[in-house]
């Protein structure tokens, strides 16, 4: 099956797209063939009404409303772009723009991009809201990837009788540990990109949208009063199975730590102590997991020097070994979006996926159907018998 996927992440850098060619044997081994892995850039106009709507300006319902369309257009568009004709399926999970999480736990989720307008255009059906089931039975809806992780790295796990864990470093950075039995868990473990990149976009006026490379971080030195303030957030004290977004990790949290230490940190060595905070709050919450000693990383926050730099060191303590996902044959870049595309082909055959034991498995996402639908229970419709209502 020809699966298209489009998304974008918490930071709005960019829409990822990728077609993936899905074949499952006899044995019920998935073969999954990346044939496009691609970004398109958003247009900036959109892109800074999607970044407003998120880090909590005022708008309106209105301009929700209109997002929720411009979003879809944008989608449709890049997969026209990338060339990403004749699949069956688009997984379109939507962009996020809020995360409500109140008393410890998620109560609800909100992602744009109506996916009809994506179905419209595309020709495709549209699998989208692949996080609402497992919120609606109590879950946190995040992160996915333990799906793709327990498919990719169980077998190994379990031959090995080792643990293994992974790390997505996007605007918020979250973990998955893979037991020996071949089940894997994840959890959110605090802010990543998001806060370099607000930081970042703030001290420029919008010049530059991140620190390259983690340039500026590395020429920057860690403030410890300021990372300990920042360690005192509530959220690093909770417990797993846990998530968190950029509502909750936004600049007003770095604007108070600043307050309560009472002087200046120069935008240097305030992003080399955000990165030190992403990778203490990294290291120290799958420590308390229980030892694994291989992590491997994916997302945009790998290709930040500074951020892997610390993390080895943070890590190291422990004896972990962190390596970059490249290294296992996926492209950091687009893993994400391999686990969208296995996310959506699960969800548009019924098969039920778990993200968190307690809750148990949940089929993941809504179908849009045009032109290829899972199940037909009519054809032509003839016309239309009305019964006599019965009664008992």
């Amino acid at each position: 099956m020809k699966v298209a996927v489009a998304h974008s992440g918490t930071s709005a850098d960019a829409i990822d797209i990728a077609r993936v060619d899905i074949v499952v044997d006899q044995s019920g081994v998935i073969d999954l063939t990346p044939e496009v892995l691609t970004s398109v850039p958003w247009p900036e106009p959109l892109r800074r009404r999607i970044l407003d709507a998120a880090l909590g300006a005022p708008v309106g319902i209105g301009e929700i409303a209109r997002l929720d369309i411009d979003i879809a257009e944008a989608f449709a568009d890049a997969v026209a772009e990338a060339a990403c004709g004749g699949a069956e399926l688009v997984v379109a999970p939507g962009q996020t723009v809020y995360h409500w999480v109140e008393g410890g736990r998620a109560r609800g989720t909100l992602q744009l991009g109506r996916s009809a307008v994506i179905a419209e255009r595309t020709g495709a059906a549209v699998i989208s809201d692949l996080r609402a089931a497992d919120i609606a039975a109590g879950g946190n809806g995040a992160p996915l990837m333990p799906v793709f992780d327990a498919a990719w790295l169980g077998g190994e796990a379990r031959r090995d009788s080792a643990p293994i864990a992974t790390l997505n470093l996007g605007g918020i950075a979250n973990v998955s540990r893979v037991e020996t039995d071949g089940t894997a868990t994840g959890w959110d473990t605090g802010p990543a990109n998001g806060l370099l990149d607000a930081v970042v976009a703030r001290a420029t006026a919008g010049v530059d949208a991140y620190d390259a490379a983690g340039s500026r971080a590395a020429s920057g030195s860690v403030d410890h009063a300021l990372l300990n303030t920042l360690l005192r957030h509530p959220y690093f004290g909770q417990l797993p199975p846990k998530s968190t977004g950029r509502e909750t990790f936004d600049l007003a949290v770095i604007d108070d730590a600043l307050a309560a230490i009472g002087h200046e940190v120069s935008l240097e060595s305030l992003l080399a102590t955000l990165v030190q905070l992403t990778a203490r709050s990294v290291a120290e919450s799958l420590a308390r997991s229980g030892a694994v000693r291989t992590l491997i990383a994916s997302g945009g926050g790998v290709y930040n020097r500074a951020l892997m730099t610390a993390l080895r060191d943070a890590l190291a303590d422990d004896g972990c070994t962190l390596v970059s996902s490249a290294e296992r044959g996926v492209d950091p870049a687009h893993k994400e979006s391999l686990l969208f595309a296995l996310v959506g082909y699960f969800g548009a055959h019924g098969l039920p996926v778990t993200l968190n034991r307690n809750v148990g498995a949940r089929v993941a996402g809504t179908i849009t159907p045009a032109g290829w639908a899972p199940r037909v229970a009519v054809g032509r419709v003839a016309g239309l018998r009305i019964r006599e209502r019965k009664t008992a």
